[in-house]
């Protein structure tokens, strides 16, 4: 990779090294570079080019954005982006922008993040696929409605649990109170923004913008969005001032064929300001908010890659990359996983198979069981397709699998601790 103005000069063997890491969203191992370069003793790095100092912020700032800390994402790649002159367009830039963004919008900082959306689509819009296109439209859209709002605060309490009903979609719906009225909402941490129907607006009182937009990606269908800030909403213990939250017609977001209608949807910024989250099979939600309680570190460790949860699941220093979906229906393993473990499908056939979340059929085995590691846990996966070519799409083809609803839903409880970013499971066979 020849680096940019703004970060150096020449080809560095580690920056190429860990610029596949990264695509390949294989964070632990970047870590493990990263921190061998820092402390190597000067004769070493002398045998290996390495990084300079900028390059090494770089990807360290990357890294930070990926491990949930934005605040120190945010110190790190605000004084290189401040580098790059508008003349120029280094590699990096990209990666280095997208980052940003997201960290300004985790942080609820809607001013910073909207600007740094729009610097993104301006300066990279032109060589994006058309998944980061899709990916973008959200907060190109959405954010300019928001960009004066002042940011959320949460004000947490003790642990709490609350049941929660698996709604049509399959998504977890949990009671909260908005202005002290009650509804269930779904749990979406995928989602990088709150939805509130308009219903519920006008049942509460609320101050809807007058300026809309319509969005496409979010349901697959045009929807007019406008904008609205909820003074108070309240999740067990948990309070929520200034939150702000998108307005759905509930047309849009009606089902007929179940008669489900969706009332409001908490994102990624208000589920991961709960602390440790765990859903059991007993229809209950445990919630440990804040920095109080006990923090989960055991289980395997997870990460925020874009609007994906990605978890390294399997043994100890052998750990692969799967995308942990909890809005999804249905669990599938790639052709990555399936490179691995050929020797275990000898005796059967591949069929084609409609691929959730992709267009067309597949060749595909369907084993009655795959058994994968949780940290030491180790999981069963009734019936999962396992692909047994790459299919073309960088989704399905840079990991080793996604594990859906379906699976989560054998498990006797599963747990998401945003605090120590760890992901940990309990099954009927394992505590």
């Amino acid at each position: 990779m020849r680096t940019g103005s703004a970060i150096g000069d020449g080809e560095l063997t580690l920056a190429n090294r860990l610029a596949i890491l990264l695509s390949d969203h294989q964070f632990i191992e970047m870590e493990k570079v990263l921190k061998a370069q820092q402390d190597a003793p000067d004769s070493a790095a002398k045998l290996t080019p390495e990084l300079t100092p900028a390059q090494a912020q770089l990807y360290k700032g990357i890294l930070a954005n990926r491990m949930n800390q934005p605040e120190e994402s945010i110190r790190l790649l605000e004084p290189l982006l401040a580098k790059i002159k508008s003349a120029d367009h280094p590699p990096e830039e990209k990666i280095l922008r997208k980052a940003l963004a997201e960290d300004y919008l985790r942080t609820g900082d809607w001013a910073k993040a909207n600007q740094a959306y729009l610097e993104y689509e301006y300066r990279e819009g032109g060589g994006l696929s058309q998944d980061e296109k899709d990916e973008l439209e959200l907060p190109v859209k959405l954010l300019p409605l928001a960009r004066e709002n002042p940011r959320m605060t949460v004000e947490p309490g003790e642990a709490f649990s609350l049941p929660y009903d698996r709604d049509p979609l399959g998504l977890t719906d949990i009671p909260v109170f908005v202005d002290a009225q009650s509804h269930d909402w779904m749990l979406d941490p995928t989602l990088p923004f709150n939805l509130i129907c308009r219903t519920t607006v006008k049942e509460v009182g609320l101050t809807v913008s007058e300026a809309a937009v319509t969005i496409h990606t979010l349901t697959g269908r045009p929807m007019q969005v406008h904008m609205t800030v909820i003074p108070r909403l309240t999740l067990g213990t948990v309070t929520y001032r200034n939150m702000t939250a998108f307005v759905f017609e509930d047309r849009d977001y009606y089902f007929p064929g179940t008669g489900y209608q969706v009332r409001g949807v908490l994102g990624y910024p208000a589920v991961s300001a709960l602390g440790s989250i765990t859903v059991t099979a007993g229809a209950r939600i445990e919630v440990e908010p804040g920095e109080k309680g006990e923090r989960l570190t055991t289980g395997a460790r997870f990460f925020l890659d874009g609007d994906q949860v990605i978890a390294a699941l399997g043994k100890p220093d052998a750990e692969r990359m799967y995308v942990i979906d909890a809005g999804g229906q249905q669990t599938y393993l790639t052709a990555r996983y399936y490179a691995e473990h050929t020797a275990d499908f000898a005796d059967t056939k591949a069929e084609l198979q409609k691929v959730p979340g992709w267009q067309g059929r597949a060749p595909a085995y369907v084993p009655d069981q795959v058994t994968i590691q949780v940290g030491e846990t180790p999981i069963s996966l009734q019936f999962p397709q396992v692909l047994t070519q790459p299919l073309g799409d960088s989704a399905f083809d840079d990991i080793y699998g996604k594990l859906g609803m379906d699976a989560l839903d054998e498990l006797r409880s599963y747990t998401f601790d945003y605090r120590t970013m760890r992901f940990a499971v309990r099954n009927q066979q394992y505590r």
